[in-house]
């Protein structure tokens, strides 16, 4: 008799994996909502969609630590939700004017670090090289976020807190300045590595 074993669970389907995915789904709402730029509601209703995904941002990686659902499926597909939702969130801010005039510069370079780092990443993967992320970039990345955020809430939030806007734009500023910080020292471990490269 042959014993019957059992089935074995997804890993595509964890509970960190679906929190990415969430993240992912969330972009193209938030994307539609900020079409409506002037609309009160549809502000606070973005607003809501990027904390949610900002906060699933933190708990698929504590979920996966502590409950043991890392796999290479959410490796791949959490720095990518994580792109897709800053670049989206920048892009759209900067159609409607929320992020204007020389401001304007502080979003390119957050931008340009992303696909500055996307890329070295893809190289130093060839070389099985990793490239951890420094406390410099998770600060770099809170900020940013909170950045977002009151961007974000734009005219929406200025009902509530006077100023939400202007925080937004000195905390994208200083996210801009810790870009800049991070993207050097990446920048500086990808070339010292395609440096010693033997091929």
């Amino acid at each position: 008799m042959n014993a019957v074993l059992p089935r074995r669970r997804s890993q595509a389907w964890t509970l960190a994996n679906c929190l990415t995915y969430g993240r992912l789904v969330a972009v193209p709402g938030m994307v539609g909502l900020l079409f409506l730029p002037e609309s009160i509601p549809a502000r606070f209703s973005a607003f809501a969609v990027f904390a949610a995904a900002g906060i699933t941002d933190y708990l698929d990686g504590y979920v996966a630590r502590t409950y043991a659902q890392s796999s290479a499926l959410g490796r791949m597909l959490d720095p990518i939700a994580d792109k897709l939702l800053v670049a989206a969130c920048l892009l759209m801010l900067v159609a409607d004017r929320t992020i204007s005039g020389v401001s304007t510069w502080a979003a390119i370079v957050i931008l340009c670090r992303e696909v500055l780092v996307s890329g070295l990443r893809e190289y130093l993967a060839e070389l099985k090289v990793g490239l951890p992320v420094s406390r410099v970039a998770k600060w770099k990345t809170t900020v940013q976020l909170l950045a977002l955020g009151f961007l974000v809430a734009g005219p929406a939030g200025e009902t509530i807190l006077p100023g939400t806007e202007r925080i937004g734009i000195i905390l994208l500023w200083l996210a801009a300045a810790l870009t800049l910080w991070t993207g050097w020292d990446y920048m500086r471990a990808g070339v010292k590595h395609a440096i010693e490269d033997p091929r």
